[in-house]
This record gives C-alpha cells, structure tokens and sequence, in this order.
C-alpha cells in the first residue's frame, strides 16, 4: 500500500524533491493535483491514491479501480518549453515510462493503444489522462494522471491487471523512466518520444477505425504518430491525421 513516505521515496529514487500528496480515498488525483497547480505547487508535485470515486478516463469516461489494487497518481508538469500544440506528446511519453516500469518490476509486456490507454494482450489494464492549461504561446501546467490495475475490476469487460506486485516500486520505476526522457535534450524529446513510440504501440500497423474532428469515420492502417502526437493513418483516400477522439483496433 502506498502512503506519503513511500511517494517522497519514488521521487527521491528519480533524482526529485517535490511536494507529495496521498489520500486513502480521494474524488479524483488528476483534480486535485490541478487545484494544487492552480495554487502554484512546483513541477513534479506527485498526488496519489488507494481507491479514487470519480475517476475519469478520456471523453469523460469513468474510470473504475479495485480499493487497494491500483496504482492511482498524478503529477504536475510546467513544461513551459514545449509548443501548446506539442502538449499531446506528453501522453505518449508518459505510456511509454509506463511500459518501461511494468516490464521492469512486473515483467509485463503492456502495449500503448493510441492515444492513453495501457493494454496488457487486448485488454485495458490502464489509461493516461493528460490535461492543460494553456496561456498565450506557452503551457502553464499539465496535470499528467495514470491508472494502472493490479487486479481487473470484476465488473468490467475486457480489462486486465498486472498482477501483484508492488506498487510504490512500480511508480517508481515509472517516474525514472519518465523523467530520463523528460530531462533529455529539450530540442530533441518530441523527436525521441516519436521515434520511440512506434516499437511500443498496440495500434501501429494495425487496421484501425478512427473518428476524425470533423465527425467522419475513416478506416485505414495506422502507420505512425506526428510531432503533435497525432494519429497517421494511411486510409485508401489519402493519409489522415487523428488528433482526438475514438479508435478501434480491427480484427
């Protein structure tokens, strides 16, 4: 079980001196983690929890966790370095880390679907919910948020966990990860996150169906990611380029 000490443990084991937060049970990390932002609390600000009761996932989904079996947090980024329109590739880097802690500690062999979920052969064992403010020309904070099953909740369809391990080393070899590749050569980490994304993704070089901005569906086989962070799928109309919304792997 997580607690705060073990919180100042991880980020001292990635090289970090940050506030850090911990709730047995909270609403949601991703909010509160903002509210801290809004305040002013520094750079790699860590939230965590054992149970959250209002967890969200992308376009408002509920995200749904077994108290005590997940691996529930959030930190808080000021990448005033990075373009606005590069915000995206912060989701990307953060599953990659992810992927990277779980073969590490658990032996796992996640794969990242585009754009935030983690899957363990097909099934969701987690998700990444990045979130932004923005001011003019710059991004003031992002509140990166990631949800890792131990134990698949019970109640729902194809999700999956990563077995029983333990969690206060898994965010920590997540957040080494993370900020190895987040400390890089600024000129260069959008590059590297792209490039590196590909190797690790569930989605590139699948037959997926996308929904455009626009609302259209387009089918298509996804080729790669741009330096937003976008989705590249070579559709028999021409290349598309997903920014957002919905994509389905096809069988």
């Amino acid at each position: 079980m997580l607690s705060t000490s073990e919180l100042e443990r991880a980020l001292a084991a990635a090289g970090l001196e940050a506030p850090a937060h911990f709730e047995e049970v909270t609403g949601s990390t991703n909010r509160t983690a903002w509210s801290l932002a809004m305040a002013g609390s520094p750079e790699w600000t860590l939230v965590a929890a054992g149970h959250q009761t209002g967890g969200r996932g992308r376009l408002d989904r509920t995200w749904v966790d077994v108290p005590g079996r997940a691996l529930l947090f959030s930190i808080v980024l000021r990448p005033t370095w990075l373009p606005p329109d590069r915000a995206g590739v912060l989701t990307l880097a953060a599953g990659l880390a992810m992927v990277s802690a779980a073969r590490e500690v658990a032996a796992k062999e996640l794969r990242c679907k585009w754009p935030n979920d983690l899957l363990i052969d097909d099934r969701k064992a987690g998700g990444i919910l990045a979130e932004s403010r923005l001011a003019p020309q710059r991004i003031e904070h992002a509140i990166v948020g990631i949800g890792v099953n131990l134990d698949p909740p019970a109640n729902v369809d194809l999700a999956a966990g990563i077995g029983d391990v333990d969690a206060s080393a898994l965010l920590s070899a997540f957040l080494r990860s993370f900020v190895a590749v987040y400390h890089s050569d600024r000129a260069t980490f959008v590059e590297s996150v792209v490039a590196a994304y590909p190797r690790e993704s569930a989605t590139i070089g699948r037959e997926v169906e996308a929904t455009t901005t626009d609302g259209r569906r387009v089918r298509g086989r996804a080729i790669g990611v741009d330096d937003a962070g976008s989705l590249v799928v070579d559709t028999p109309a021409g290349r598309v380029w997903i920014t957002s919304g919905e994509v389905t792997h096809l069988r």
